[in-house]
């Protein structure tokens, strides 16, 4: 059954790139299907349009199950810190990998939140994050964490 909510995210002329990436690093992920650009030089498109002529215009996806839509367009919009994507942990070992794969801007790093080479916000957390918050001083700790530090709390 289609999800009857998908995410849609505006990649800067790099949407393949970024769908191939991200489904190699989560597991039981696979690309859906690929809408392209049309092979035209139409008057009235945009500059990035007419470069983009050919390539993938729409990627659709799965990570781990969920769904979402690559949009490959221009620089017009970006990604900021105000929506991310939670990945949910099992133990520090998954936390370490995902920290490894997803976190390329250290100054955007804070309580388990990173940014991805493209730009993406992840949180990656333990499962079990709300019963780590009800320890006494949590909330002091997490906040002078970067990457989330199970032992830690």
């Amino acid at each position: 059954m289609q999800q009857k909510i998908v995410p849609n995210l505006w990649f800067n002329g790099n949407a393949e790139e970024a769908v191939v990436y991200y489904t190699s690093v989560i597991p039981d992920s696979r690309v859906i299907s690929t809408a392209y650009y049309p092979k035209t030089t139409e008057e009235g498109l945009a500059d990035f349009q007419l470069e983009l002529a050919g390539k993938p215009l729409t990627i659709e996806f799965e990570l781990n199950g969920q769904r979402f839509t690559a949009i490959n367009a221009g620089p017009e919009f970006t990604f900021s810190e105000a929506v991310s994507f939670a990945i949910y942990c099992e133990d520090q070992e998954e936390i370490d990998y995902y920290w490894s794969k997803l976190s390329s801007v250290p100054e955007a790093e804070q309580c388990g939140w990173c940014k991805d080479k493209y730009g993406l916000s992840w949180q990656i957390v333990p499962k079990n994050m709300e019963e780590l918050m009800n320890k006494p001083d949590a909330f002091t700790k997490m906040m002078q964490m970067h990457k989330i530090i199970i032992s830690d709390f």
